[in-house]
């Protein structure tokens, strides 16, 4: 970047984990300077954010400081109202997955995004994580049709439990965390999402009646592949393979070996390798495999601030390099139509087609 260029002025929306972890990333890039943050309570922040004007209203901080950039890590409830407000004022938008609670609004979101000529990135952390992309290449070598099995259950407590009671006041678990995973799905297979499938199960009386804490999609693709999801959270979900990330195909699989010692309430958990295991199921004449499992470790992956470093460098890219961003786009809504599919499912007790 030319050191004359001036650096994107950001407001940040949201500095709960999240938008926390994005806001440094700002703070600690020459690319960006931060005029501002939004939060609607009063939060105790790490010093390096402490200096930051710190508005409680969103359109108020838009108006004062007129930002290049609107960084939006808010519940999921207010996304798609606070990126439209902000394409309408002139920025560029990241927001945090995902992108809106219904399919319409997402897609209000993305035709705001062209209609003002700006850029609109969204949280798919996964797509800036090296292990992620390996595994995702290694995977494609196999072909379809693939079986994906994928979760990340979350056993929480005290202000983790508080944190996840509060999510599920707009958005269930299979949803919140669902597109990351069913969008790692739609790379690998590249093929149209055709049905979709949900159950789920209330697990608390903590949560409203109408939510679940706990739930499970699977959706099919047209060249055949099918998967599925698991998210659950809470003080009852069992530590026991709370996270599996398995692909297979008729030539082979790749997974996700995760350390025996991690824990499903650390953050960096979700998103560290450790190993990829390839297994290649070819065999001989004796019908013996040829080759033995291949283990690509993953030393020195980025942990969780890394990868918000990595994914706002990239968002400062789009912005100076004009990325054409209208398949990051499409993908999302994708994502999130599966997902939110999948609630429905859960809702009403019937497949969902896509």
């Amino acid at each position: 970047m030319n050191t004359s260029t001036p650096p994107v002025r950001v407001v940040v929306a949201g500095v709960g984990n999240m938008g926390r972890s994005h806001a440094l990333a700002y703070h600690n890039n020459p690319g960006f300077e931060i005029v501002g943050l939004v939060n609607r309570t009063k939060r105790d922040l790490p010093t390096e954010l402490d200096a930051y004007p710190v508005f409680s209203d969103f359109g108020q901080a838009l108006d004062q400081l007129k930002p290049d950039l609107c960084s939006i890590n808010t519940y999921s409830d207010s996304h798609a109202d606070y990126a439209v407000m902000a394409f309408e004022a002139g920025c560029h938008v990241f927001v945090e997955k995902p992108l809106a609670t219904t399919v319409a609004d997402a897609e209000r979101v993305v035709a705001a995004a062209k209609k003002h000529g700006r850029k609109l990135v969204i949280g798919y952390i996964l797509r800036h994580h090296p292990s992620w992309m390996r595994l995702i290449e290694e995977a494609r070598k196999l072909g379809p049709p693939f079986v994906f099995r994928m979760n990340l259950n979350q056993q929480s407590s005290g202000e983790k439990w508080d944190v996840h009671k509060a999510l599920m006041q707009t958005t269930s678990p299979i949803v919140d965390c669902g597109v990351h995973y069913v969008d790692v799905m739609c790379q690998i297979t590249d093929a149209r999402p055709v049905e979709v499938r949900g159950m789920g199960l209330r697990m608390s009386e903590e949560i409203a009646p109408d939510m679940y804490n706990y739930g499970h999609l699977q959706v099919m693709f047209e060249d055949g592949s099918v998967g599925w999801y698991e998210a659950g959270w809470g003080p009852m979900m069992s530590e026991t393979a709370f996270f599996v990330k398995d692909v297979m195909s008729p030539r082979g699989s790749v997974s996700i070996l995760v350390d025996h010692k991690a824990k499903s309430d650390d953050i960096d958990t979700h998103t560290k390798t450790s190993v990829i295991r390839v297994h290649t199921a070819e065999t001989g004449p004796d019908g013996r495999f040829i080759r033995p499992d291949e283990d690509l470790s993953m030393s020195g992956e980025p942990d969780h601030q890394k990868l918000c470093d990595l994914e706002q460098a990239y968002v400062l890219n789009a912005i100076r390099g004009d990325i054409d961003l209208t398949r990051h786009m499409d993908d999302a809504v994708q994502s999130l139509r599966i997902c939110l599919g999948a609630d429905e499912s859960v809702r009403t007790g019937k497949p969902i087609r896509l």
